[in-house]
C-alpha cells in the first residue's frame, strides 16, 4: 500500500482479494484455430489458476486439445489446481516449444472440471491424443481410478501473443 499521496492504494492482489474485479488483460489477436494447431503439436505447458486470495498457482502439465478445439489437461481429484478451478473456472496454459526458448502460444478460458467415472473415456482419448497408444489400457484404466484422476476442459476464449519481440 502507498499513501504517500493520502490516499491509500491497493496492489492489484490486494484488489482482487477485496472483491474489486480484475483488471481487463488483452492478448496479441492470435486467432483460436491458430492457437489449437499449436497446442495439438506441443503439450508441454504451465497451468495457471487463482488462488482464493488471488495469487496465482501454477503447475506444469501436459495439455492437448478435444475434438471440440478444448484444452485438455488431466490431474487429481485433489489437487490444488483442481480444488481452484471448482472455486473460479479462469484458467490460463502458457504452452511452450520443446526447446522452451522457442515459439510459445498463451491461451485463456474457463475451465470444466470432469470427474470419474465420466471423465475415464475422456482420459483415455486425453492420453491418445498426448502420448499415443498404451500397452495396457486396462492396467492405465485402474491408474486413473487409484489416483482418483480427473480431466479440466478449457474453453478457449482468448489466445496470443501474435508477435514476439
Amino acid at each position: 500500500m502507498d499513501s504517500s499521496d493520502g490516499r491509500v492504494h491497493l496492489s492489484k492482489t490486494s484488489r482482487i482479494a477485496a472483491g474489486f474485479p480484475a483488471p481487463a488483460v488483452t492478448l496479441g489477436n492470435m486467432d483460436i484455430p491458430t492457437a489449437q494447431a499449436f497446442l495439438n503439436d506441443h503439450s508441454h505447458a504451465v497451468l495457471g489458476t487463482y488462488r482464493s486470495d488471488g495469487r496465482i498457482q501454477m503447475s506444469p502439465v501436459l495439455v492437448g486439445v478435444d475434438a471440440e478445439g478444448r484444452a485438455i489437461v488431466s490431474t487429481r481429484h485433489t489437487a490444488m489446481k483442481t480444488h481452484n478451478l471448482r472455486r473460479d473456472p479462469r484458467a490460463v496454459l502458457c504452452v511452450l516449444s520443446d526447446g522452451f526458448f522457442g515459439d510459445w502460444v498463451q491461451v485463456e478460458g474457463e475451465a470444466e472440471v470432469v470427474d470419474l467415472p465420466e471423465a475415464l473415456p475422456l482420459l483415455v482419448d486425453y492420453y491418445r491424443r498426448v502420448s499415443g497408444e498404451h500397452d495396457d489400457w486396462a492396467e492405465y484404466e485402474e491408474s486413473m481410478r487409484r489416483e482418483r484422476r480427473v480431466l479440466v476442459r478449457v474453453t478457449i476464449t482468448a489466445a496470443g501473443p501474435s508477435v514476439s519481440g
